[in-house]
């Protein structure tokens, strides 16, 4: 074998390794960062998923509450029933339920305890008498109870049988936590104030809109006069964005209408 044939068949040099070396870790690396980065995504994802079909379930079970509201009216019966017998409004109040209406405010106003910002008792036929239904926000949690109607105020036997129904529910966070929200979402809590789960909308007297919320509604403020109750629901994940780390938030909006009469 001559000196060059010799030459010809040598392997790759110490600098040739070092550099197909360095070529592959770099590519390794890219690989693994691009997976762990679609890793995280798909966590997000998948938290932000969870937490709008929790919404989701919750709103169209309030809507539907909200719809079903009233019948029948104590006008149904030639000889009146017991109280429990009939529905005395679609919103049921307190204090004082029956006594005297109270007026539906926003932020603490009105003389309402309930129906509030973040506190409703629907009052509906369920075929087995006239129930109660309860969604109260406590904390970051929205209760729902069922009860069955009983004569009196509504607060107390409604509050015996409210259970968590979901979870995360930011629309009441204090003011440092929606200063928070809002670097990632300006829109989601105007004026840095809460977002009042329910909204309440009464006959205008005016006539046209036919319908304004009860607040505005003059003489017409008063639960038993609502007819639509728009719901605002914000829910947080129960992790920050794995990339960010910034909070992530889903919000979901619908109106329930009331089909039976008054």
């Amino acid at each position: 074998m001559t000196p060059t044939a010799a030459r010809n068949q040598t392997g790759f040099t110490l600098l040739e390794v070092l550099a197909a070396m360095t070529v592959f870790l770099i590519a390794c690396g890219a690989m693994f960062s691009l997976l762990n980065t679609s890793q995280r995504r798909y966590q997000t994802e998948s938290q932000v998923l969870d937490s709008f079909q929790d919404a989701r379930l919750g709103l169209d079970q309030i809507v539907s509450d909200s719809n079903d509201a009233g019948y029948p009216p104590s006008s149904n019966f030639s000889t009146l029933p017991v109280v429990t017998g009939y529905v005395n409004s679609p919103i049921a109040w307190s204090p004082n339920y029956v006594v005297a209406p109270c007026l539906i405010g926003t932020a603490g106003g009105g003389t309402c305890a309930t129906p509030g910002d973040f506190d409703v008792i629907f009052e509906e036929n369920n075929g087995n008498g006239i129930q109660w239904i309860r969604y109260q926000l406590q904390g970051t949690t929205l209760f729902r109870g069922v009860a069955q109607k009983v004569a009196g105020d509504p607060a107390v036997p409604t509050t015996a049988f409210l259970a968590p129904y979901i979870v995360n529910v930011m629309n009441n966070a204090p003011a440092a936590q929606i200063a928070t929200f809002r670097a990632s979402y300006p829109a989601m809590f105007p004026g840095g104030n809460p977002v009042p789960i329910f909204q309440y909308y009464c006959p205008n007297p005016a006539g046209a809109p036919a319908t304004i919320l009860c607040q505005n509604a003059g003489g017409n403020n008063s639960p038993q006069n609502v007819v639509d109750v728009e719901i605002t629901l914000i829910l947080q994940t129960t992790q920050n964005d794995a990339q960010t780390k910034a909070p992530r938030l889903v919000e979901l909006n619908g109106r329930g209408h009331r089909i039976n009469p008054n």
